[in-house]
């Protein structure tokens, strides 16, 4: 699989396991504050923010855009889910338009971000790491806040030898077809 189009799918995939995530947390907990750390709104605009700045005109302008507020991204909010679902799709949506734009042989093209100049190939694994991070954050947070009542999102505990004994590649759809 081409480079670009598999980092594509890495992101749809976790994507994927942040939406079903969300999904799982009742309304008023999306924007509560978990102990020292920040709310699962915070996150989702930190990681939307940062998506929209780094990927609108990739390839020509620096990716920490002027008009950029992180300081107001990671400031506490009180969201509806719709609110929080729509700022969401802002970032995937300009990170998932730029990617189809772009083919392994742009990978060694630079691009730079915050004056630090990049390739493609390395902006693209930089980012997709930091979304990573982010999501596994989403993730461990929105099963502390459902509790007993979380639905997996891979295989359960215990269910291990039952999976083994038949697995299945869980993948993601590409954008726009399911």
């Amino acid at each position: 699989m081409p480079v670009i189009r598999s980092a594509e799918a890495e992101y749809q995939r976790y994507k994927a396991l942040a939406d079903r995530a969300l999904a799982q947390v009742p309304e008023v907990s999306l924007s509560a504050r978990s102990g020292a750390g920040n709310s699962l709104a915070i996150i989702c605009w930190h990681v939307s923010g940062n998506l929209e700045s780094r990927f609108t005109d990739f390839l020509s302008a620096d990716g920490e855009k002027p008009w950029r507020e992180r300081e107001e991204e990671v400031a506490p909010r009180a969201v509806t889910r719709a609110e929080l679902e729509t700022k969401w799709e802002r970032g995937w949506t300009v990170l998932f338009a730029t990617l189809a734009t772009l083919g392994d042989d742009d990978l060694p093209r630079m691009v730079t971000i915050r004056a630090q100049p990049l390739s493609v190939e390395e902006a693209v694994m930089r980012s997709l790491a930091h979304v990573a991070y982010h999501v596994g954050q989403i993730v461990d947070q929105a099963h502390a806040i459902v509790g007993a009542s979380w639905s997996y999102l891979s295989i359960p505990p215990g269910g291990t030898a039952a999976y083994n004994a038949n697995p299945t590649k869980v993948r993601v759809p590409p954008r726009g077809t399911a």
